[in-house]
């Protein structure tokens, strides 16, 4: 008899929670329809030659799925992307940042050097 009053309850309750994803995967819908990836300031002087942007991948760019990431990245004296590391943000893209940035070209400097940079994946650009 117990089951049978909460019943309507948990029916409501995955009703609202249903609701409330499609409303949030919905309002993300209809704002755009070409996805963006953009590169921020690093927290170094040092000087970047070759930048290669990285590919937004197609089905997070049809489901309007973004976000910011943030890759750690060693610097070789001669210029040249020694590694990368995830910091922060969606692993998928996350991947797809770290592939571009190992790409990447400085300018040569006296020792390795670490370096933060922030890629931001805004789907409605």
């Amino acid at each position: 008899m117990l089951n049978q009053q909460h019943a309507p309850r948990r029916v409501t309750q995955k009703i609202g929670l249903a609701f409330t994803v499609g409303v949030l995967l919905m309002s993300s819908l209809f704002v755009g329809v070409f996805g963006v990836a953009r590169t921020y300031a690093q927290d170094s002087d040092r000087k970047l030659i070759t930048r290669v942007e990285p590919d937004y991948p197609d089905a997070l760019k049809r489901l309007y799925i973004g976000g910011v990431v943030r890759v750690e990245v060693m610097v070789a004296p001669n210029g040249s992307v020694r590694s990368t590391k995830l910091l922060g943000g969606s692993p998928i893209l996350g991947q797809s940042s770290m592939k571009a940035i190992m790409k990447w070209k400085y300018v040569p400097a006296a020792a390795d050097e670490k370096l933060t940079v922030k890629v931001e994946f805004d789907p409605h650009k």
